[in-house]
């Protein structure tokens, strides 16, 4: 009985030695795992940030204030950077400035740069811009996943309803020319000056905008069990619907996806397998939209599943989506553990749970964007309701 009685310690022994090396062993790797992703996407960030220095470096040879593309402001040059034009889709409205030497050869350029942003789609910007040409051509690690762009329309819907023709594109330009003050300021070179015409698009520009992507909210609606108002609020909060947003996280797209972060959950959620989508991956809408459903549905039936009530999870959804499913379980219990804050919501009604985040956040910033997601909601359901 002894010899049998040590034979089983020493056994018991020995299993729990084995069973900590193992524990050790997939901690050693799951860490070194996370230092991979995050040394992929370090070393991807520094080549984004170089090329984007390097070009306001270039624009600040011809530009006193050289400007680049934000969430809500699409800025785009020519080649010889002395034409840009800014489409500030918060404003709904859109600035084109030139440097030349006279009004005559200013009002030419003009022209061009109006009809270039008003009919060109996504695909032909990313082939003739020459900043996003640049990021296109970043190289990467074999798990940063790219793509080409598909050729989705920016203002074209808003002002003539459908692709146009070069006539019409022409009339438009010449006509809007016509009608605006162009006004100008001294250069960098004090022998040129710099021109400006500035816009206004036409109204209901949400809504319109919010048409182009109407086939790719429905089919992410059906996929991923989400309301397809909560997609369409979530994409006019981000970014006004600007398809080459970008943030300084930085966040890309529509749906302002961080790579490292939403961005790998999602693929690996959608294509069961590991990738960081690119930023030229994540300006093709249809990658985007995918992606942002992706991680609302990560976020609702996953990180936010022991919520019971379907309308207290989708507030919690909403806000987490902008701060971070932690931050939300510290808003009840000032801690960042789900499963404690779990029952505390669950306790309380959806108009309790929406006022306890509204003032219980840790932060300003995912209160007002919960606040803007819910009224949006309430318009897109209305507009979208046969869709």
């Amino acid at each position: 009985m002894k010899k049998i009685l040590v034979t089983l310690a020493l056994s018991t022994l020995l299993f729990s030695g084995e069973r900590d090396d193992a524990i050790a062993k997939m901690m050693a790797e799951f860490q070194a795992s996370k230092q991979a992703q995050q040394k992929e996407f370090t070393d991807y960030k520094a080549q984004l940030d170089k090329e984007y220095n390097n070009y306001k470096k270039e624009l600040k040879t011809y530009w006193k204030d050289p400007k680049l593309s934000t969430k809500t402001e699409w800025v785009s040059y020519t080649k010889d950077k002395k034409s840009r034009s800014e489409v500030d889709f918060k404003d709904n409205s859109y600035t084109v400035e030139v440097i030349a030497k006279n009004l005559k050869d200013a009002t030419s350029k003009l022209k061009e740069r109006i009809s270039y942003i008003v009919s060109k789609n996504t695909k032909e910007v990313v082939q003739t811009d020459p900043l996003q040409k640049k990021v296109a051509k970043i190289s990467h690690s074999p798990d940063v996943v790219t793509s080409t762009v598909k050729a989705t329309p920016i203002l074209a819907p808003l002002i003539f309803g459908s692709k146009p023709s070069k006539s019409e594109v022409n009339m438009y330009a010449t006509k809007t020319l016509g009608n605006s003050r162009i006004t100008s300021a001294k250069a960098k070179d004090k022998k040129e000056r710099v021109y400006k015409v500035k816009v206004k698009l036409p109204k209901n520009t949400k809504l319109r905008l919010s048409a182009v992507y109407q086939g790719e909210v429905a089919k992410n609606s059906r996929k991923f069990k989400l309301p397809k108002e909560l997609l369409f609020a979530i994409m006019q909060t981000e970014s006004d619907f600007n398809p080459f947003a970008k943030s300084h996280i930085p966040a890309f797209g529509l749906m302002q996806i961080v790579p490292r972060s939403a961005g790998r959950d999602s693929y690996k959620l959608i294509y069961k397998k590991k990738g960081m989508p690119s930023a030229t991956y994540l300006y093709n809408s249809t990658n985007n939209i995918q992606m942002g459903s992706g991680y609302l549905y990560i976020l609702y039936y996953r990180y936010l599943r022991k919520i019971k009530n379907p309308k207290s999870r989708l507030y919690c959804t909403i806000a987490a989506y902008n701060t971070g499913a932690g931050n939300i379980a510290w808003a009840f219990t000032h801690k960042y553990n789900m499963n404690v804050a779990a029952p505390k919501i669950n306790a309380l009604t959806p108009e309790q749970v929406y006022d306890r985040l509204l003032s219980d956040l840790r932060f300003d910033e995912p209160k007002h964007y919960l606040k803007r997601v819910r009224r949006r909601m309430k318009v897109y359901k209305v507009a979208y309701k046969d869709l």
